[in-house]
């Protein structure tokens, strides 16, 4: 079936939907495929629960009219979410980055909610499924999207941009993420910035952070974009960061904005959104009024008070740039004593031992009292000090916590997705 033609039944369904368990009546059903699942096998139940049409790509599947054979079902997805955002009459923000992108994208949602109709990313799904799921969301009543573009090797936010066709771009940052499979940090500027060339090569806006050297560096013969900073390299909008003890608290326009963000490295991910929202004509007071509201959760930023200890928990996920401004961040806290929890960072290919021995040995030159270090790549670094308590496995660390329990301390969580150390809590 072509495209075109696809679109129009699309247009009669209900939503998008990809998995059984949350179909809803008029949906319309993708059949996808994974490593351990063939989604042509529950089309049919797709439709027993009130699925409209169902998406396969073996025809064996197909049963009656309400079942639509194609080529490839993930193909046709992708497809289908260029061809809808060619019909809508909406801007785009795409947003990609090493660390802060999830933040940053629910901080600009918040401040463009104020005056437009928005639709940004649910969470983040990021890939080359969730961002056609994203663009296959808005319809004729969104007026600006916020795309979020997550990468780990090169091309792949070359083919998300080609998918979603960008107005605007916003890169957090280029941090040691995702090593594995860029090689190197400089693979990762190089896969990252796959969004800029794209915006450049359409003489579209890219929204620059003058704090950034490498951005300005890379965009500083680009003449197309909107910058904001708190240095005095000229900014478009000046921000200027005034603490984050914890909280983060900054001066715009006049207005002292107190957000419920923790953390130095949040202070960028606050002044875009603020960027972003003066771009688009948002008021100040209202920008004010977003990011003050704003409440960060799903382990990333939080704030907790559990009994007599203070916990910021970090643990949506790590790499080597992202704990250490963590840790810069949390030494930093007038708060004493200090205990860090940390957990393996992933990957991070063949630098694995290097990084992690690096974070162990940064760590405890700081102002933390403590340093719990979790997981097997932990473990077998070699760097030793008194302040280290290393545990190989989760289990080993709640044992040694029951053995010496945290009382009255300052406490940072933070490890990468699999370490799932906000189970840390239960602990404390």
């Amino acid at each position: 079936m072509k495209i075109k033609n696809l679109h129009k039944l699309f247009l009669t369904c209900n939503s998008i939907c990809t998995d059984t368990r949350t179909i809803k009546k008029d949906d319309l059903f993708f059949a996808l495929k994974g490593e351990h699942f063939n989604g042509n096998k529950f089309a049919e139940i797709a439709i027993t629960k009130g699925a409209k049409y169902a998406v396969v790509d073996e025809e064996e599947y197909v049963i009656n009219s309400d079942y639509i054979l194609v080529d490839d079902v993930l193909n046709t997805l992708q497809q289908l979410a260029r061809y809808n955002r060619k019909q809508l009459n909406l801007k785009i923000i795409a947003l990609t980055g090493s660390n802060g992108k999830t933040t940053t994208k629910e901080l600009i949602n918040c401040v463009l909610q104020k005056k437009y109709k928005t639709i940004a990313t649910k969470g983040n799904l990021n890939n080359h499924i969730g961002v056609p799921l994203t663009l296959l969301s808005m319809d004729e009543n969104t007026e600006i999207g916020i795309v979020e573009m997550g990468a780990n090797h090169l091309k792949e936010i070359e083919f998300l941009c080609d998918i979603t066709n960008p107005d605007f771009g916003y890169i957090t940052n280029f941090g040691k993420a995702h090593l594995e499979g860029f090689g190197s940090i400089e693979g990762v500027i190089k896969g990252k910035s796959e969004l800029y060339n794209h915006l450049k090569l359409n003489d579209k806006i890219i929204f620059i952070n003058k704090d950034d050297v490498i951005q300005t560096k890379q965009l500083e013969d680009y003449k197309n974009h909107y910058s904001f900073g708190s240095s005095d390299k000229s900014p478009q909008v000046h921000i200027k960061f005034i603490e984050a003890n914890p909280f983060v608290h900054i001066k715009y326009n006049g207005l002292t904005i107190k957000s419920r963000l923790i953390g130095n490295y949040n202070f960028s991910n606050i002044s875009a959104a603020i960027a972003i929202g003066n771009y688009f004509e948002v008021d100040d007071l209202d920008i004010k009024s977003a990011i003050e509201t704003f409440k960060p959760d799903n382990n990333r930023s939080q704030f907790i008070e559990k009994g007599i200890n203070k916990i910021i928990l970090d643990a949506y996920n790590a790499n080597p740039t992202s704990m250490k401004a963590a840790l810069d961040s949390f030494a930093n806290l007038k708060d004493e004593p200090k205990i860090a929890i940390l957990g393996d960072m992933f990957e991070l290919g063949q630098d694995t031992d290097k990084e992690h021995q690096a974070i162990a040995e940064y760590a405890t030159s700081l102002n933390i009292d403590t340093i719990y270090l979790v997981g097997k790549n932990f473990y077998t670094s070699t760097f030793n000090s008194p302040k280290i308590n290393r545990s190989k496995t989760f289990d080993d660390l709640k044992a040694s916590l029951k053995v010496s329990p945290i009382k009255n301390h300052s406490i940072l969580i933070k490890g990468s997705r699999g370490m799932a150390l906000e189970r840390v809590l239960e602990l404390l």
